[in-house]
């Protein structure tokens, strides 16, 4: 076996970490975990974090690595991601990394050029104080090509442009690129095509969710961390933390999650879509695993 890389990713609540789990068990493969969420301690049941049980059953890597109150940037998981990539392939390995948060996916599989800046907040704070107008014109003054890739509306990413330039002295643009790895990459996909489903779906793992006892964490974190945690304002944690501050009903909020959540799982669709190099299989397909597993099997380098 020539160690590589195997990538389960797609939409949200379509399976990916249990058909990792079952994959990873066939391989005696470690899981890398590509979630944005999931790095951050105590935010357990609304990111679907792998249980206990299933973190017993197979080692998962880069869950549980930060506090809520820290701030781990692309750049950051990528450098650790690549280093247990190294340690495993080291050991004859070949791991697999799971997850819809597509940037963390090609940062690692298209080998990203990531300028290591962490966030500078008074900056950020001082840029938007002047609005996002003037901001981006500063932007195309200080780096046309970012501009040209970035929507004037777009505050987000014209803040993290000029927060690089204004720390590093050198344009975002010209940090940027691509160097991808030399070792081999199966990429694997799962979405479900009955969009009506896939809601079914969703709706039944938000309801899951409140039964494991989602409320109870929302609350402990607005106690331990505060109500304006910014991870607090993020998908289901938002909502949930409405009604438990009175604002909503428990019913809306589990309505507007579960909205959400589809919205969300569109723009992933979108996102890995563009992509190419990735295989796909319906998710509720009754033969997905070995389907899967001879797609694996018919790899030249496995």
């Amino acid at each position: 076996m020539t160690p590589g890389l195997i990538v389960v990713c797609g939409p949200t609540a379509t399976g990916k970490s249990s058909l990792a789990l079952a994959l990873a068990q066939r391989l005696g493969a470690p899981i890398l975990s590509a979630d944005s969420r999931q790095v951050y301690r105590g935010f357990d049941i609304g990111t679907a974090k792998p249980s206990v049980t299933d973190q017993e059953q197979v080692p998962h890597y880069l869950i549980d690595i930060c506090d809520p109150t820290e701030t781990l940037t692309v750049a950051d998981y990528q450098q650790q991601a690549q280093a247990l990539i190294s340690k495993f392939h080291a050991q004859g390995q070949t791991p697999l990394m799971v997850g819809g948060t597509g940037l963390y996916i090609r940062a690692i599989v298209d080998g990203l050029k990531m300028p290591r800046v962490p966030p500078q907040l008074e900056l950020r704070s001082q840029l938007q104080s002047q609005g996002q107008s003037q901001i981006y014109q500063w932007l195309q003054q200080v780096d046309p090509q970012a501009a040209q890739k970035i929507h004037a509306h777009d505050q987000v990413r014209t803040l993290r442009a000029l927060e690089v330039f204004y720390t590093t002295g050198t344009p975002l643009s010209a940090q940027q690129g691509k160097n991808p790895p030399s070792y081999p990459i199966l990429q694997i996909g799962l979405d479900i095509s009955d969009l009506d489903q896939h809601t079914a779906i969703i709706q039944q793992r938000t309801a899951a969710m409140l039964e494991q006892g989602w409320l109870a964490e929302v609350q402990e974190l607005i106690e331990h961390y505060g109500a304006k945690l910014p991870l607090l304002e993020t998908l289901g944690y938002q909502e949930m933390k409405a009604y438990l501050h009175q604002q909503t009903s428990l019913e809306e909020a589990t309505t507007q999650t579960i909205l959400h959540t589809r919205q969300f799982a569109k723009r992933q669709r979108t996102w890995f879509r563009a992509n190419s190099a990735i295989h796909w299989f319906d998710a509720t397909n009754s033969d997905l695993l070995s389907l899967i597993w001879d797609n694996i099997q018919g790899q030249s380098w496995l």
